[in-house]
């Protein structure tokens, strides 16, 4: 496959390490990603706010030791608006210039104890709060297949729209697996009046059985060719082989199709990203990256 694109905007999302062993893999992770010359690194923020203080502390390490712009996490779910805020400001002070703002999943164990006056609504108004009161860059969440909790197409819509409304810059889509499942949202955006800047989310496939049980969460059907291409690979050579040609071919044709930003997932494993990156056109840089021990 011949590519050469230039000058195609990158951004990656990692989660927070639980345990020390889990820390060292982050930071081998964030030394490769770093050589792609990212425009940011995000930071997931875990259901109900269950990963706060973790997040903060990789945003903080992300800002602080390396090269990279970073993006914090922040959710409606979990905490007040104070406590929302407060952690915006962490974020901040440690040096991230970026939010993605979500409302956010509650854990199962997740109650009401809260008041609800003294809690965000919706992402809407954590959005409007936080355009107000910060000067943080702000990304929310999209959804090219309708986000599964959504009433129809056309209220998720809405929702997108109100939330650049209320001052969001970007968009980052949930993942998909068809170009034209992202090429059909964008077109619809356009038809709804939302002209803002909408970056495709990508899953390099690392595992197609955790994928696929993942993407039933998010709402949506693996394609069965797809399917019975990964259950016809022989050892994970070949499946990762499968997932590399795959997903290049479809950043490809999306940037084919005029898209400049992508925004990839992950999952704290930079193998299939980089690759996918370099076969793209995305030189690898040398940088002097300071060691986290």
């Amino acid at each position: 496959m011949d590519i050469n694109h230039k000058d195609f905007g990158l951004s990656f999302e990692i989660f927070p390490p639980r345990n020390l062993k889990a820390s060292f893999k982050l930071w081998r992770t964030i030394e490769v990603l770093e050589k792609l010359n990212p425009n940011f690194i995000s930071v997931t923020y875990g259901a109900g706010g269950s990963t706060r203080e973790l997040t903060q502390s990789a945003v903080s390490v992300i800002a602080k030791e390396y090269n990279i712009d970073v993006a914090g996490h922040l959710t409606c779910v979990g905490s007040t608006k104070k406590e929302i805020m407060d952690i915006a400001l962490k974020y901040g002070k440690a040096g991230a210039s970026k939010i993605v703002a979500l409302r956010g999943d509650s854990p199962e164990d997740h109650g009401s104890e809260n008041n609800e006056t003294d809690n965000f609504s919706s992402s809407v108004e954590l959005i409007a709060s936080l355009k107000k009161n910060t000067n943080f860059e702000l990304y929310v969440a999209a959804y090219p297949n309708v986000h599964p909790n959504a009433q129809s197409e056309k209220s998720d819509l809405d929702v997108l729209k109100a939330k650049f409304d209320a001052g969001a810059d970007s968009a980052i889509t949930q993942f998909f697996f068809d170009k034209e499942d992202f090429l059909r949202f964008r077109d619809k955006c356009n038809a709804a009046g939302i002209y803002q800047n909408i970056i495709p989310g990508i899953l390099p496939v690392e595992n197609w059985s955790k994928t696929k049980i993942f993407a039933k969460r998010c709402g949506m059907d693996a394609p069965q060719w797809m399917s019975k291409a990964y259950e016809n690979c022989k050892n994970n050579e070949e499946h990762n082989l499968l997932s590399q040609a795959l997903c290049t071919e479809m950043c490809d044709e999306l940037m084919q199709e005029g898209v400049n930003n992508l925004h990839f997932y992950t999952l704290n494993d930079p193998k299939l990203t980089q690759k996918v990156c370099e076969a793209l056109g995305r030189k690898v840089t040398s940088t002097n990256i300071t060691k986290v021990a």
